[in-house]
């Protein structure tokens, strides 16, 4: 079964720093495609940062310049390096993975950012 384990979330001032990571376990393949995504309270999910197996990354305009996600191909982890935090960037963050054409999400961590 294969299982997407969050790491990293937590509560920090703003302008502070926080690294998210996630592993990839119960999966005999390699992810096609990783990301992190959001959802702050009464709003959707949405996209902050993927990555492909080929190394190439997409950012929201939100996080451009502040947020950098990294993968490790052969460990099937990724991680998201989140500088100059913000209150507006307080959320769950999941972490999802495409492996083999299926998609899978983690359960969430929690990033909290105060003024």
């Amino acid at each position: 079964q294969v299982q997407l384990v969050e790491s990293g979330g937590g509560l920090v001032q703003a302008g502070g720093s926080l690294r998210l990571s996630c592993a990839v376990s119960g999966s005999r393949f390699l992810f096609n495609g990783m990301g992190w995504y959001r959802q702050a309270p009464g709003k959707q999910r949405e996209r902050v940062a993927s990555i492909t197996n080929g190394g190439n990354t997409n950012y929201a305009d939100s996080v451009k310049g502040r947020f950098t996600i990294s993968g490790d191909i052969a460990k099937n982890t990724v991680a998201l390096q989140m500088n100059s935090l913000e209150p507006e960037d307080s959320a769950v963050y999941y972490c999802n993975a495409k492996i083999v054409g299926v998609e899978y999400w983690g359960k969430g961590t929690l990033v909290t950012v105060s003024t």
